[in-house]
């Protein structure tokens, strides 16, 4: 099916899309009559008078108006949680091994558990964190977030998602983002499951490069929207699942939403693929910051802080000299949740499994394991290729996160023994301790040709272009 599904290209970008030439309307929005008898129909991502370089809202031309379906009735989700204070906190690193994909015919939106998250949707405000787990398509329904924007990041099976803007496959070492209102319908095929970053307050962008220039991390073209797919279906009771404030509604209507034969806009969908991200990393020395790999960011008031980042650790090459080459030993302002798609991260080769998760709360220490640090510390250090074979992710973001009672009880997959791969850290400390030449001398080959004015100059031109490097002591 990949090899069928047609793309546009670009993030941010104005797109217009139409399955049937003409459809859409020339010099206006909104023609007293539009091609094809059709129905226009704005979606709007942000309020009418946001900045222009924020705005985002897409102008949809349908067969029917959504406003057909009959009432919406509530309807119960026994996993789904926005009340992220009833708990009492948790500040403990936390590991949880892989989540179990139910036996029973479970579709997307009833595999949906919420695990954690902060702020609540009702004032649109803060993050939730879920896990899905699915072995059945969505058939005759339709589910759109009110509360926010979904990224979506599978972890085993693919997703064959059809959205109101058409049809896009995503599948792991992948990722795609469906923002607040989009209508879309999920299909697999066998066991399927992943990770989902909610965010209320604002819509993902690209993180600002600074420095870096033009080019890198995720490049704006390698960012895919689908293009204008339809279906004139009529269906009798075609369900319409919405998540508003939390909580799911149901109504019902006899038509397929996905009835949108063209549109124009910049509020889309997208999907992105990870092995596409340029990797900027150390190559003298030091470990770089994890915020080098962040793909996306969702901005909050405050600059620079983010109510959530998305960041991979793609394969690359560590070069760095007189360098600890792991993540560092570390306590951090931001809440930190990682899930691993497949093979083994880096800091923790033993424990952390796909499709598992950990939590590192804001300021709560975390770093290598004991094998890890002492591999790292002894090791020869050459170029090696990092992370070949591993895709893990990270979803940060500035608020506290509250645990919900599946995320820290009823999923029954935390590992209580997670703090135990810290505790064979040893005493290393010796006051005795005196550097030695390896440890403060830098060789350096400094191949220059200076004319001598005099003896003692003479000498040291010599020095300086003899083929024995000069050794630079300190301290």
């Amino acid at each position: 099916m990949a090899h069928q599904l047609q793309y546009l290209s670009g993030f941010g970008s104005e797109f217009a899309s139409e399955a049937l030439p003409g459809a859409l309307p020339e010099g206006q929005n909104n023609p007293q009559l539009c091609p094809y008898g059709l129905y226009a129909e704005q979606l709007s991502g942000t309020a009418f008078t946001a900045p222009r370089e924020t705005n985002q809202r897409s102008w949809l031309y349908r067969i029917r108006p959504p406003v057909v379906h009959k009432p919406f009735k509530p309807s119960k989700h026994p996993f789904l949680e926005s009340d992220f204070r009833k708990r009492h906190p948790n500040p403990n690193q936390l590991r949880w091994n892989p989540f179990d994909i139910p036996k029973e015919e479970v579709d997307f939106v009833s595999g949906l558990r919420t695990v954690c998250g902060a702020g609540d949707p009702l004032s649109r405000n803060g993050c939730s964190i879920y896990i899905y787990v699915c072995n059945k398509s969505m058939g005759n329904s339709a589910f759109y977030n009110s509360d926010g924007d979904f990224l979506i990041v599978p972890q085993q099976g693919t997703l064959d998602i059809t959205t109101e803007f058409g049809k896009m496959q995503v599948g792991p070492n992948e990722m795609c983002v469906v923002q607040q209102g989009m209508r879309f319908n999920v299909g697999v095929s066998g066991p399927t499951r992943g990770y989902i970053l909610e965010v209320f307050n604002n819509h993902f962008v690209l993180p600002s490069l600074g420095p870096i220039g033009a080019n890198g991390l995720a490049n704006p073209r390698d960012f895919l929207t689908p293009v204008a797919w339809y279906e004139d279906r009529d269906v009798d009771n075609f369900r319409i699942i919405s998540k508003y404030q939390g909580h799911l509604f149901e109504a019902k209507q006899n038509n397929s939403p996905f009835d949108v034969v063209a549109w124009h806009g910049n509020y889309v969908p997208y999907k992105y693929n990870f092995k596409n991200f340029m990797v900027i990393n150390a190559t003298a020395f030091d470990h770089a910051d994890p915020s080098i790999f962040t793909v996306l960011t969702c901005p909050s008031a405050k600059p620079g802080t983010a109510i959530a980042d998305f960041v991979i650790f793609p394969p690359r090459w560590a070069v760095q000299e007189h360098t600890f080459r792991p993540p560092y030993y570390h306590r951090n302002c931001m809440s930190e949740f990682m899930g691993l798609i497949y093979g083994n991260y880096e800091a923790k080769e033993e424990g952390f499994r796909p499709g598992g998760a950990s939590l590192h709360s804001m300021m709560t220490p975390h770093g290598p394991d004991v094998d890890c640090f002492n591999n790292a510390s002894t090791g020869e250090l050459k170029p090696v290729r990092v992370a070949d074979n591993t895709q893990s992710f990270m979803f940060e973001t500035s608020l506290g996160l509250g645990l919900t009672d599946w995320g820290e009880e009823n999923c029954q997959k935390i590992d209580a023994d997670y703090y135990k791969c810290w505790q064979g850290l040893k005493k290393n400390f010796d006051p005795n301790w005196k550097p030695s030449p390896k440890h403060c001398s830098i060789n350096i080959k400094v191949p220059i040709k200076v004319m001598p004015q005099n003896d003692e100059l003479a000498v040291e031109n010599k020095m300086l272009n003899s083929e024995n490097p000069v050794n630079l002591l300190f301290g």
